[in-house]
């Protein structure tokens, strides 16, 4: 099986340093996703909007490129411990361009994944039979399962790519070229856009998967790993399937949504009766996660509280967690923007609030939690664009689009609630 070696790409000395009002592509993207094994036919991304399609609730919208007129063969893969990721592209019957397509599966079902995967090299044999068919691999899974996918895709070349890597390059994709991607969230104010900007560095991610990767960026081939934790989604997901009846994270977040926390965990108003103004807490602030379940000489039964308050507060429990210690991190290295990438998030309004309050609260208004629309497709994104770098693209943003829904309704495992129940096709200016 053949296997491209992860490459830490190399910024070029000839880079050109052009202005942003030209359309060109941002001179710090391309030097992050150049380096030998990337000299391929060019991505055009000119015109990339989020799609207004979204075939099922839970789906990531597609982005459309309507200038990309060529066939991509390649197909991304990013496996991690709770699910898999996939980034493919398709070329569109009725209009010009294409599509990028994000998709997911749950790790335990890889066979699945991986029969959907060869369907799409299949399909993509019919459409253009010359290039060479590639399947990108990044996440642990690609070395956990490198015998299953080469014999479940014989004759496909399968390259691995560094996992880090792939999430820096598919997070600057995302925030350089795509309008209307990254956000702010907050109960008082949902959802504010932000600005699209050249000016990237420095800034810290925060990867959430079934554990937790903070890194620190500096430049396009600069990031470390600063820190992280083992309480991440996949504590979320093991916890309420042990302590709930849900079989999967939306049916979790589903019953969060209707969760009552005060009922199995300890406020401060419960110890103080009122709020202890001289700390600055309010009584309704947590002190002890699921501190009310305990009481002295009584053996607690499951059944004595509601899956929906057990999963509101373990909702509360991890996110607190990973907002704090988020802040912490990127207090002790001068940071000041945070990505909160990784699945975890799904767009749960609940989930986005509570670490935007975490690391507002800890800041006192100095930092900023940021979050995208396809937060959990990065690794696999930045894979793809390892074969295929991109062009150019041209999008022109000088404002702050805001979003006010009236309510929050509905599944909240739909992509960022209201806003993708709008029939809007999203556009930059021209």
């Amino acid at each position: 099986m053949p296997v491209e070696p992860a490459i830490h790409p190399t910024a070029t000395s000839d880079s050109t340093q052009s202005d942003p009002s030209t359309g060109q592509l941002s001179p710090q993207f391309i030097d992050s996703i150049s380096s030998p094994l990337t000299l391929k036919p060019e991505m055009n991304v000119e015109g990339a909007t989020v799609s207004e399609l979204a075939s099922h609730a839970n789906d990531t919208r597609d982005i459309v490129l309507p200038n990309q007129t060529e066939h991509v063969s390649q197909i991304a893969i990013d496996i991690g411990g709770s699910l898999a990721k996939i980034v493919y592209f398709t070329s569109s019957n009725d209009i010009k361009g294409g599509r990028l397509h994000f998709k997911k599966f749950e790790t335990e079902k890889i066979d699945e994944c991986l029969d959907f995967i060869a369907e799409l090299v299949e399909d993509a044999k019919h459409i253009d039979n010359r290039n060479e068919q590639v399947v990108k691999a990044t996440g642990g899974g690609a070395y956990l399962f490198q015998d299953k996918i080469a014999k479940r895709l014989p004759g496909i070349t399968i390259q691995k790519e560094d996992e880090m890597e792939c999430l820096i390059n598919g997070l600057n994709f995302f925030i350089t070229e795509i309008p209307y991607e990254v956000f702010t969230y907050s109960e008082t104010n949902p959802m504010q856009f932000e600005e699209r900007t050249q000016d990237l560095y420095p800034y810290m991610l925060v990867n959430i998967g079934s554990g937790v990767s903070i890194l620190k960026v500096t430049g396009p081939d600069e990031f470390s790993r600063i820190s992280g934790t083992s309480l991440g989604g996949g504590t979320l997901w093991g916890l309420l399937s042990l302590l709930t009846g849900a079989q999967s994270f939306d049916e979790m977040l589903d019953l969060s949504q209707n969760g009552d926390n005060r009922n199995v965990d300890l406020l401060v108003g419960d110890i103080y009766g009122s709020d202890y103004s001289k700390l600055g807490l309010k009584s309704t602030r947590i002190a002890s996660s699921f501190g009310k379940v305990f009481k002295k000489g009584v053996r607690q039964s499951q059944d004595a509280f509601h899956a929906e308050d057990i999963s509101k507060s373990l909702l509360f429990m991890v996110s607190n967690n990973i907002g704090q210690i988020a802040y912490l991190v990127a207090q002790q290295h001068g940071l000041r923007r945070i990505y909160f990438g990784g699945c975890y998030i799904r767009g749960h309004p609940v989930t986005m609030n509570t670490l935007s309050y975490a690391i507002n609260f800890w800041s006192k208004g100095e930092m900023k939690a940021l979050f995208l629309r396809h937060e959990g497709h990065l690794g696999a994104t930045g894979a793809f664009l390892k074969h295929k770098p991109i062009r150019r693209a041209r999008h022109s943003f000088s404002y702050s689009e805001n979003f006010t829904p009236q309510i929050i309704t509905g599944n909240p495992s739909n992509v960022y609630g209201v806003l993708e129940q709008t029939k809007l096709e999203l556009r930059s200016k021209e």
